[in-house]
């Protein structure tokens, strides 16, 4: 008869693997719905990052002046990816920038109608492959968003 020597586990975590961590989990649902959002946003010319400043821009702009701190703000983008997005949305002629009246250091944002028919374009498919991608969710959808907002610190 062999014995077997009790090794101890590769990693010292409380989980008997990475399908009960919640973190890997989500980094992988997060890294599926990113390739699906990116497929369905390519045949546009839109990076989904893009897509995401592009229509926080033509919503919040409608009901507030936005500069690219505030587009941050709302977006959780970090500052240099938000200058980096919006200088390419505004080279694709999607936004320009303009001089803030109160403030030298800021520009204001404004989505050009380019820039509107796209968001208005770009909402529908995103909206289309969230729907495909939550699918197998069914029913409890409502209760995934409101564990999400938690998450993010909005519920």
């Amino acid at each position: 008869m062999t014995s077997r020597k009790q090794t101890a586990p590769p990693l010292p975590t409380r989980f008997s693997g990475p399908a009960e961590s919640p973190g890997f989990l989500l980094w992988r649902v997060s890294n599926a719905w990113q390739r699906r959002q990116r497929a369905a946003l390519q045949p546009l010319g839109l990076t989904h990052s893009q897509f995401v400043i592009l229509a926080c821009a033509t919503w919040f702009g409608e009901k507030e002046p936005l500069t690219q701190a505030r587009i941050g703000e709302l977006t959780g983008v970090d500052p240099m990816t938000t200058s980096q997005v919006v200088r390419s949305l505004e080279s694709l002629k999607y936004l320009t920038r303009h001089q803030h009246p109160d403030d030298p250091r800021a520009k204001l944002i404004a989505v050009t109608s380019a820039g509107r028919a796209l968001a208005q374009k770009a909402v529908v498919v995103v909206e289309e492959t969230d729907a495909a991608f939550f699918r197998p969710v069914g029913n409890d959808a409502g209760g995934l968003v409101k564990l999400l907002q938690t998450l993010a610190g909005d519920g």
